[in-house]
């Protein structure tokens, strides 16, 4: 039975809490962007003042075992400042009984990271690249099972459990989705979870309409499963970024140089047709930046997106295409953003993008409401000031992808089930 944490009674509790403190750090160890630990102190914070103690476990990078330059120990310090309570920290998740069980309303406690143990992600680790499918296939079992007593240790610690990892919740780890089983009527969504699924249920499910999507990204293979799930949802789909050329060249258009993928214009016919038979607005760039080199000093030139010369490559959305989105993301009622529109890592080819989110901000100001999600999304709402201007953005990339794929989120799941 799902509760909530507004009504939860934590007094006198142990709650084990999974963040995700997979933040960036510099070769000095020194936290660079923290904007993930902020993120979950609402919630940390919340258990504390209802009279409860804190057990945070949380992953960081990608380790294949045990190393020290993955060590959360790195962060303590500023999760203790952050918390405003000193902030223990237990450097084995699996040997941390003692601490656990001394932890007194009031006070935290941080487990080493998650992954240094193959059991959180259910993954063999350690195998010869010769391994047979039967050694390969063994190892996995081995692990699973194992996996069972990881996660029964993780939950020992704890009367209750509280997710509010969003960025981790596609994946069915042993802290995001197996740890839950454990708290049948004692689970629940921390703040930041809470906040995620409603922003994606105000787009998905309870739209106010007109919904517009406004997908873009590089590559068609990497969003397809994306554009099919949302055809059948919005009633207006700009595609941009490099991904639209396919869908350009689809249609018979030249594209020169431009990025594009031949395999999947089947595809791009294919929901083009779909978008036909649903009513769907489909909105491709008109026009393009074209370059002939990746430089901020390089030359450009905006040629039709259906007449780029042989030797020219559209980097980012034209104006005339920009004037034609903007007059469609102001008509609209609900706006769903992920994915850059053109090659946004390069100053002069980000024009496209950031006023995509100066567009984005003034129809939120107007009462629309905008979910932006996505790594260079994000970026650049933030890098312009837009982040408080629009209505949610989303921390969770992959997470989200997949959420808007239309697919069941694993830990999402274990906390409704």
């Amino acid at each position: 039975m799902q509760q909530y944490i507004d009504s939860y009674d934590f007094a006198g509790k142990k709650a084990i809490v999974r963040v995700d403190f997979n933040v960036p750090l510099n070769e000095n160890f020194e936290i660079t962007d923290d904007t993930r630990i902020r993120a979950a102190i609402p919630t940390l914070k919340k258990v504390l003042e209802k009279g409860g103690a804190l057990i945070i476990m949380s992953h960081l990078g990608r380790p294949k075992g045990v190393d020290a330059k993955f060590s959360l120990k790195h962060i303590v310090d500023h999760v203790s400042e952050k918390l405003g309570v000193p902030v223990q920290f237990a450097p084995d998740c699996q040997k941390a009984d003692e601490m656990a069980a001394a932890l007194k309303p009031g006070q935290a406690l941080l487990l080493e990271n998650l992954r240094f143990y193959a059991e959180e992600e259910g993954k063999p680790r350690g195998l010869k690249e010769d391994a047979t499918d039967e050694e390969k296939k063994a190892a996995k079992a081995a692990v699973k099972e194992s996996q069972k007593a990881f996660t029964a240790k993780l939950a020992s610690y704890a009367d209750c459990y509280i997710n509010d990892a969003f960025g981790t919740a596609h994946r069915a780890h042993a802290s995001t989705a197996l740890i839950a089983k454990y708290f049948p009527n004692d689970k629940m969504f921390g703040y930041l979870m809470e906040g995620e699924i409603k922003a994606i249920d105000n787009v998905l499910k309870n739209a106010e309409r007109p919904l517009t999507a406004i997908i873009g990204g590089s590559k068609v293979s990497s969003k397809l499963a994306v554009l099919k799930n949302l055809v059948g949802k919005v009633d207006n789909l700009i595609i941009g970024g490099g991904m639209g050329y396919t869908f350009i060249k689809a249609q018979g258009g030249q594209i020169g140089l431009s990025l594009h993928e031949d395999d999947l214009i089947p595809d791009a016919l294919a929901i083009l047709e779909a978008a036909r038979e649903k009513g769907v607005k489909v909105c491709i760039a008109q026009d393009a930046v074209c370059t002939q080199e990746f430089s901020n000093e390089a030359r450009t030139e905006v040629f039709p997106s259906t007449a780029i010369p042989a030797d020219w490559e559209g980097v980012d959305a034209g104006p005339e295409t920009l004037k034609g989105w903007k007059g469609v993301i102001d008509s609209s009622k609900t706006i769903l953003w992920n994915g850059p529109v053109g090659v946004f890592e390069i100053p002069k080819f980000a024009n496209g993008t950031l006023t995509v989110a100066k567009d984005l901000a003034e129809v939120t100001a107007k009462g629309a409401y905008t979910l932006v999600g996505g790594g260079d999304s994000v970026a650049a709402v933030t890098k312009m000031g837009f982040a408080q201007k629009v209505s949610y953005v989303s921390t969770g990339g992959g997470a989200m992808l997949e959420a808007i794929e239309g697919k069941e989120l694993p830990g999402i799941a274990a906390i409704r089930e």
